[in-house]
């Protein structure tokens, strides 16, 4: 496995772009057991030279989130309105761009809202998404589509079911192959798939894989929804039995193998008056007991 960490997760004060940056990533990239650091906006041009810079010296592959770039301004890439859609557009190609002066070599996005015109909303998230495909392929860049659920007290995305997920892939990749799909062990309670039904599904077409936690059992759980809770808190899905069956599935769809050290990334967030680097540490373990039992 090349192990990575959802930096932006991991420290919720620096999704917006601003906060301690570079410290943060600092402490990621200082940690042998991480290979990939996954980022997102990063506001102040000299604090991107710095995190580029110490990624470099620390031998790290630094990818890009622009989920919270969507999400933080409330766009949509399958918005039924034209002038929506293109602001959409325009934000992830600017997610583009720092992800390139970042020497990043993907990009990960989310599709918007379901909506009752749900075949017509693909045309129009297929639609986007090619053209971003296009733009990203200037800068050899990948994009990768993440899946989400589609359930009221979370995201409720239009992608969505892995089955559907394909469909969309298999459509964007007859033009371009810089694209690819995103599982999130965190997601799939939520969508009511198990792990090897949706790595399954999605092989052939999946490039990257989170491996986190959800609430969705009790309204008034701190992290209720997709809120990516440490493995194993109370109220939650996923502990080391579910991410041991994570691991089994990527190593039966080829996704992990001798020849392939596929990427995974924790994407885990503290909850009130939890530490990161707790929680980080946590996640190590929570890994190497699971990757023990298989």
């Amino acid at each position: 496995i090349r192990v990575g960490m959802v930096h932006f997760m991991a420290y919720p004060q620096c999704m917006g772009g601003a906060g301690p940056i570079l410290e943060t990533v600092a402490r990621i990239a200082e940690d042998v057991f991480f290979e990939v650091i996954e980022i997102t906006q990063i506001n102040d041009p000299p604090v991107r030279a710095q995190v580029r810079a110490l990624a470099q010296q620390a031998g790290v592959e630094l990818y890009f989130g622009a989920q919270p770039i969507l999400l933080s301004q409330q766009l949509d890439l399958n918005h039924a309105d034209a002038t929506q859609r293109r602001r959409a557009v325009q934000a992830v190609q600017h997610g583009i761009d720092l992800a390139a002066e970042l020497c990043c070599r993907r990009v990960a996005i989310l599709s918007g809202k379901v909506t009752s015109d749900k075949e017509a909303a693909k045309a129009r998230l297929v639609g986007s998404i090619k053209e971003l495909c296009a733009y990203a392929a200037l800068k050899h860049i990948t994009l990768v589509l993440e899946t989400f659920d589609q359930v009221p007290f979370a995201k409720n995305c239009l992608i969505g079911p892995t089955k559907e997920a394909v469909e969309v892939s298999q459509e964007i990749r007859r033009n371009f192959p810089n694209f690819g799909l995103m599982l999130d062990l965190s997601h799939l309670p939520l969508l009511n798939e198990s792990p090897q039904y949706a790595l399954r599904t999605a092989a052939g077409h999946l490039v990257h894989a989170h491996i986190g936690n959800c609430a969705m059992d009790d309204p008034g759980h701190e992290a209720y929804g997709d809120n990516h809770p440490r493995f194993g808190a109370p109220g939650t899905r996923n502990g080391v039995p579910e991410l041991a069956e994570f691991l089994r599935g990527l190593l039966d769809i080829g996704y992990l193998s001798q020849e392939n050290r596929g990427i995974l990334s924790f994407e885990v967030k503290p909850m009130s008056g939890e530490s990161a680097e707790a929680v980080i540490a946590g996640s190590k373990r929570a890994l190497l007991e699971a990757w023990r039992r298989i």
